[in-house]
């Protein structure tokens, strides 16, 4: 309806247009006339008995006068025009309005005119002429746009009832066969989101069924506990007891935590607006936050190369990278052993790196741990197995690329993240501006 509107609009106003325009052309005809017939008399030469009336009328008034002011010609003896200045003039006789054009030549004047009534009769005419395509075409383009957009929408209406009769869970992709070329691009991209979608769900119900079945065996545990409690006879069983409750709700604790940050680092859960983020000053502040679980367990955690550089991500979940990363060594390297932290460029590219000398993993169990509630067999510490799965997707969310290797000579194991190049100019003023605000 809006495009028919805005045809009609654009009709009446070109059609508008061409009436003026016509009209303009067709006056300036007129006055070319005018012009040329009195050219056509200066030649001539003419008497007095000129003066007859013709057998029939002109629609043309032409008068010569002669030096001394007498009429020499008269076209028209019931009209006689007053003697106006060179050039073209209008003037009202015998309550008609008249367009006159006046020659002078030395020895006569000449004028010519013609009703002003008679030239916008012909000029209403010669533009109404013109016009008649133009007001014709408006109602045939508008058929023609009613059933081409008609035409056009029909699959858009159909894909839209095919989208209403659905089921709310099915996310099945939408056919994209016989579709005009201009609408296949819009299904295409629906369907990329309903695959999204289904994997997004598929995501979620896998996490709802892992994390049920992970919590189950924490809280049987403290149901257990809580038996072996209530059955204790003497204050030092009591205190066994208890302490384990507390062992179990810690370990019951630290999953559920885990699960939330999981979900919040979900694929459909994107970060908040990313900034400039100094990873030397994360990782100097997450080693004083992490320091007195090393020191509990008699681990020594100590900050390695630090430089000042620059990554564009979000603080917070950087910071929740780096707490798993010293967790994860630290649960898992003896008491007297060492965990190291570097925040430096390599290859030209800002790097994170926590590397302990414990056990390591083997080279067969690198990809598997980064699975959620994945451990690797054997494994003596207690733990989650969401530590690496929640590394991995911060890293992937931010471009990062990480991956694990070796200790210092061969020993323990390397986590190293590194993220893309960050911008030459933000990287180049970040830093000051950050130490400068700091200073």
């Amino acid at each position: 309806m809006a495009l028919l509107l805005a045809l009609l609009l654009v009709g009446l106003a070109a059609s508008a247009a061409t009436y003026f325009a016509a009209r303009r052309e067709a006056n300036e005809m007129f006055d070319y006339q005018l012009r040329q017939m009195a050219l056509s008399l200066r030649d001539q030469t003419l008497q007095a008995q000129n003066l007859l009336s013709p057998d029939f009328d002109y629609d043309f008034i032409v008068q010569v006068w002669d030096p001394r002011g007498s009429i020499v010609y008269l076209s028209n003896q019931n009209t006689l025009l007053p003697q106006s200045a060179q050039g073209f003039d209008t003037v009202r006789v015998n309550a008609e309005t008249w367009r006159v054009f006046t020659m002078r030549n030395a020895d006569k004047t000449i004028q010519v005119a013609l009703p002003m009534s008679l030239r916008s009769d012909r000029a209403a005419a010669v533009a109404l002429r013109l016009l008649i395509p133009i007001v014709a075409s408006i109602p045939l383009f508008a058929i023609l746009i009613w059933l081409l957009v008609g035409r056009g929408l029909a699959p858009l209406a159909s894909i839209a009832r095919a989208i209403g009769r659905r089921a709310p869970d099915s996310l099945e992709p939408l056919g994209e066969s016989g579709l005009p070329g201009e609408v296949q691009p819009m299904v295409a991209q629906l369907n990329g989101l309903l695959e999204r979608l289904g994997q997004a769900i598929e995501a979620r119900k896998r996490f709802t069924a892992d994390a049920a079945h992970e919590l189950r065996t924490p809280l049987s545990a403290l149901q257990l506990q809580l038996q072996v409690l209530e059955r204790a006879q003497t204050a030092e069983q009591r205190r066994e007891a208890l302490e384990r409750l507390r062992a179990g709700a810690r370990r019951a604790s630290r999953l559920v935590e885990q699960l939330l940050t999981l979900a919040r680092v979900e694929p459909d859960s994107p970060l908040t607006p990313t900034a400039a983020v100094r990873l030397d000053r994360l990782a100097e502040s997450r080693v004083a936050e992490i320091e007195p679980l090393a020191t509990a367990k008699h681990v020594e955690l100590r900050l390695g190369r630090i430089e000042p550089i620059v990554a564009d991500g979000d603080e917070d979940a950087l910071g929740t990278l780096l707490v798993n990363l010293l967790e994860n060594a630290i649960r898992y390297t003896p008491p007297g052993g060492r965990v190291s932290v570097d925040a430096c460029m390599d290859g030209g590219a800002p790097m994170l790196a926590v590397t302990d000398n414990g056990p390591g993993i083997s080279p067969g169990d690198r990809e598997r741990v980064f699975d959620r509630f994945y451990r690797v067999p054997g494994a003596g510490a207690p733990g989650s197995g969401l530590g690496l799965a929640i590394v991995k997707r911060v890293a992937e969310l931010h471009g990062a690329r990480i991956e694990l290797a070796d200790g210092e000579h061969g020993a323990g194991l390397a986590a190293r993240v590194r993220f893309p190049s960050f911008d030459a100019k933000r990287e180049r003023s970040s830093p000051t501006s950050q130490e400068a605000s700091d200073d």
